[in-house]
């Protein structure tokens, strides 16, 4: 069983989307919006709206003469119901 949640996205701009019911995660880059949102209601015990997906490519670095490249990665956009909060800061 892979992990499909990862972890929270903490950032000035994700907490901006917190007050209207978004919250950003890092997910799986195998994960669908299935998946995505009946992982994030099992753990948070809330009733997700929708999921916006964010594929990120990894960027090209270099060293030298040799190039490598970052790795990809996937971001979650969760909207949730009005009126229901996720804690999302580390205590």
């Amino acid at each position: 069983m892979r992990m499909i949640i990862k972890k929270p996205i903490i950032s000035e701009k994700t907490m901006d989307l917190s007050n209207i019911n978004k919250y950003v995660f890092s997910v799986d880059r195998e994960a669908s919006s299935c998946e995505i949102k009946k992982g994030i209601e099992s753990i948070y015990k809330v009733k997700v709206e929708s999921v916006n997906i964010i594929n990120k490519k990894g960027k090209v670095k270099r060293l030298g003469r040799s190039l490598g490249r970052r790795p990809a990665s996937k971001k979650a956009i969760v909207t949730i119901k009005k009126g229901q909060v996720i804690d999302v800061l580390p205590k």
